[in-house]
């Protein structure tokens, strides 16, 4: 087991795009929202002004579909001038209505991680998201049972983190979180002595990327697959 990790008692996990694709399934809404509304503005321009109105919104919807549905529909609106027909507005909610009743498919390795670090180590989930959905998609997962906590957070701040730790009696050198996000699954941990693992998903939303200068300095470790990370603790799970 590397060195750092020797006292990590509690792992945390992100859900969406660690566990099971979430963001490709928001990137295709978008191209399907963006023809929908193709003789208003180009492309481009309607990508803009979704993500502004996205960001816009975030204090008063959080996180998750239902948010960005109605961003969408606030979208149209906008760039309607009032204008958009019904049936546009119906077509947007029937692309939410199929988001949320997308299979989940896990990504590549995630049950024998969880099913090799369970036996050694207790297991949480950390994500951001709809309450409901984030539940939902957790049971249609089966996952469920390698988990002993499941906490879904308006944010994933490092007073968030320290506030779950607390409450969950866990000292932050005994916790290590593993997540796709830079900006909510790692950096924030790290700044309150937790350790941290970067699994990158092959896409990410604007509002989560970090420039370079954020991470300058900042020591976690990087894996191109959730599976490498079961390397770090053959010599814990082969005694």
């Amino acid at each position: 087991m590397i060195k750092a990790y020797k006292d990590i008692k509690v792992i945390g996990f992100d859900a969406d795009d660690t566990l099971w694709i979430n963001e490709t399934y928001f990137r295709e809404a978008e191209e399907e929202v963006g023809q929908l509304l193709s003789h208003y503005e180009t492309p481009n321009k309607i990508d803009q002004e979704l993500f502004k109105i996205e960001i816009k919104n975030l204090s008063t919807y959080g996180y998750g579909v239902k948010g960005f549905i109605l961003s969408m529909i606030e979208l149209a609106v906008d760039l309607s001038n009032g204008t958009v027909s019904n049936t546009v507005i119906a077509q947007i909610l029937d692309i939410g209505k199929e988001m949320i009743n997308k299979p989940i498919e896990l990504l590549d390795g995630v049950e024998e991680v969880l099913k090799v670090l369970s036996k050694d180590y207790k297991l949480i989930v950390a994500t951001k998201g709809d309450l409901l959905d984030q539940e939902r998609k957790l049971e249609k997962s089966g996952l469920l049972k390698y988990f002993h906590h499941i906490e879904v957070l308006s944010e994933k701040h490092h007073t968030n983190y320290e506030k779950l730790l607390k409450r969950l009696d866990i000292e932050p050198e005994a916790f290590l979180m593993i997540g796709n996000s830079l900006k909510s699954d790692i950096l924030p941990l790290v700044s309150i002595g937790s350790q941290a693992i970067h699994v990158p998903f092959h896409t990410t939303w604007q509002h989560e990327q970090v420039t370079k200068k954020e991470t300058h300095g900042v020591e976690y470790k990087t894996v191109k697959s959730l599976i490498e990370i079961l390397d770090f603790f053959t010599e814990v799970n082969t005694k």
